[in-house]
């Protein structure tokens, strides 16, 4: 007669002798599967968490700025368009500014094509209004 001999599998169960034991193999994988997912993540979330701090957090800090130096623009101020041109606000608006930019031009502009303000006392501006002295 034949002594049967059973192998013990790693995960608690038992396998005659002569199968291979793959049964302890797909548990092993298992286990590695589940820690190469945390393995993954998290380098993802250190990602993500970088992303945020140098992308994201100061693009709203600048849009912030920008709505309010925009809020804060009334007539008179001198401004500076997207496209370079210097003007002074002449009116406000819902959406819109209508700028002098020169002696009897007056256009109208969009709030969001404000570069900026201006400030009065630039030495240009100290000696364009000497000059026009």
């Amino acid at each position: 007669m034949a002594e049967s001999t059973t192998a013990v599998n790693p995960c608690g169960g038992s396998a005659p002798s002569g199968s291979t034991g793959t049964g302890g193999a797909a548990g092993a994988e298992g286990g590695a599967a589940q820690g190469g997912l945390m393995g993954m993540l998290f380098p993802l979330a250190i990602f993500v968490l970088i992303f945020y701090f140098f992308i994201i957090r100061p693009q709203r800090k600048r849009d912030k700025q920008q709505k309010n130096m925009i809020d804060s623009i009334a007539r008179g101020d001198q401004i500076i368009t997207i496209g370079g041109f210097y003007g002074t606000v002449r009116e406000v608006r819902d959406d819109s500014f209508q700028i002098e930019i020169a002696e009897g031009v007056r256009v109208t502009i969009l709030k969001s094509a404000v570069q900026g303000k201006r400030a009065v006392n630039t030495p240009n501006l100290q000696k364009t209004q000497e000059a026009a002295s």
